[in-house]
């Protein structure tokens, strides 16, 4: 188990050192160091600047991420010191605010201390800011997909107010202790209700979003260290909102009502109602973020800048690598290049994986 962890370690440092053009004697010094920490502990620490470095790389590892152009623009938070639930809720609320600049979207990744035997940490958010959803007897109100973990908040003495739009709390749960149960303060939500550039009668649909993804049930693997709470976040596509939150009919699912109030025949699939009531609602999406001053990307631009990430990749002599499934748009994918080309999925380290359910064990 330790020969494996030095060579992960060894094979990240040679990755470190090379890229930063350090000396031979530097990496052969801080080989020493790390081997030895392995030796009398069983796991070492990364320093700054290989955690900084370590958190980047493993976003340009993400194979199924189209915006990886700007992985070395990710701003990383050491949080690694906060050991107390206040210090770890302290921490993710300054996440939530320094992502959202006040809508000039900043990617950001805060880390906490890596998995170990004695130090465990988990946040059961599947992200920081996510809607409820509830099961009741007129159907489900909310988001279908945070159900369980809602009904998990619930037990915990959260008292649910029933509309479709509630923001979850955040809970995290240190070692084996209780988890722990926080509301996040109305201050630091950013949200961007939905209005349509032409249709005026979209508003009455009263659908908004929050303003910034930030995902936060991965783990951040770095040189086999894991660090099992490290929500990160980029900005949104408008598709991931359009084309998937409110439209996927397994979730918001508003493409129906979106069509008939379009004057669409749905009773067909020939007549394409869902194609254009689909158009319609990321138009309405990326209209209402910009008209915010929300940062959000439209698909074809976020192709065009994956392009230019392919042409960076190769010109630094770097393997690309890609899930092809995940990069195309859920919006007329055959438009971009990436439909039209193959990836190799292989996955590398530094890397974002999932991990199991936390209160699904």
């Amino acid at each position: 188990m330790k020969k494996g962890l030095l060579e992960e370690a060894a094979d990240f440092i040679k990755i470190y050192y090379g890229e930063l053009n350090k000396s031979p004697a530097e990496l052969n010094t801080r080989l020493r160091e790390i081997e030895q920490s392995i030796c009398e502990h069983g796991f070492y620490e990364h320093t700054f600047e290989e955690l900084e470095f370590g958190a980047k790389v493993a976003w340009r590892n993400s194979n199924r991420c189209i915006g990886r152009l700007f992985w070395d623009q990710l701003n990383v938070l050491d949080k690694r010191s906060a050991k107390q639930e206040d210090e770890v809720f302290s921490a993710l609320f300054d996440h939530i605010q320094f992502a959202a600049n006040k809508g000039r979207i900043r990617p950001v990744i805060t880390i906490f201390p890596q998995d170990t035997s004695d130090d465990k940490m988990r946040i059961w958010n599947h992200q920081l800011i996510r809607y409820a959803g509830y099961e009741t007897e007129f159907g489900i109100i909310g988001d279908p997909h945070s159900i369980p973990f809602t009904k998990q908040c619930m037990q915990l003495g959260w008292e649910p107010k029933y509309g479709k739009f509630d923001v979850l709390p955040l809970v995290i749960q240190i070692n084996d202790q209780t988890p722990q149960l926080r509301e996040i303060p109305e201050e630091l939500i950013l949200e961007v209700e939905i209005h349509h550039p032409e249709y005026n009668w979209f508003s009455d649909l009263s659908l908004k979003w929050y303003a910034v993804p930030m995902i936060s049930d991965m783990k951040l693997e770095i040189g086999g260290i894991s660090y099992k709470a490290a929500p990160f976040n980029g900005w949104y596509m408008g598709t991931e909102i359009g084309a998937r939150n409110l439209a996927d009919d397994f979730r918001y699912n508003m493409l129906p009502q979106i069509a008939t109030l379009m004057g669409l025949d749905t009773r067909t699939h020939s007549s394409l109602w869902k194609d254009r009531a689909l158009v319609e609602l990321n138009a309405a999406v990326l209209h209402s973020f910009k008209n915010d001053g929300v940062s959000i990307v439209d698909h074809h631009t976020a192709a065009q800048q994956f392009r230019k990430f392919e042409e960076n990749q190769k010109s630094q002599g770097r393997d690309l690598t890609g899930d092809w499934t995940w990069l195309i748009p859920p919006v007329s994918p055959a438009a971009t290049h990436i439909f039209h080309k193959q990836y190799n999925n292989e996955v590398k380290t530094p890397n974002y994986f999932y991990q199991d359910t936390p209160y699904q064990k």
